[in-house]
């Protein structure tokens, strides 16, 4: 039997909450708003699968487009190519860097 190629294979770890962190989401997370330009953070949450990004963008920063219905369109560098995809605020975290 071939091996399975879905979405989310080899996110066994990747996407794993510790103990301390399972439960139900902090409203505040869902409540965050952003603006065109301000720069996100992609963490994906495993308990909500809408709006999920793929497992490559787990951990990269973007800069929020636009937003499209309650989802936002965030763009990412990967590689060379830019790459525009669309997050639900689940999966998103303001960046706090420069």
């Amino acid at each position: 039997m071939r091996k399975s190629k879905g979405y989310r294979s080899k996110t066994r770890r990747l996407l794993k909450r510790n103990p301390r962190q399972k439960g139900k989401m902090q409203l505040s997370k869902l409540l965050q708003e952003y603006q065109p330009g301000n720069s996100v953070v992609i963490k994906i949450d495993p308990s909500v699968q809408e709006g999920m990004p793929h497992r490559r963008y787990h951990g990269k920063v973007g800069k929020v487009v636009d937003m499209r219905g309650k989802s936002y369109v965030v763009s990412v560098k990967q590689g060379n190519a830019c790459k525009e995809i669309i997050v639900r605020p689940e999966h998103l975290e303001p960046y706090k860097g420069g």
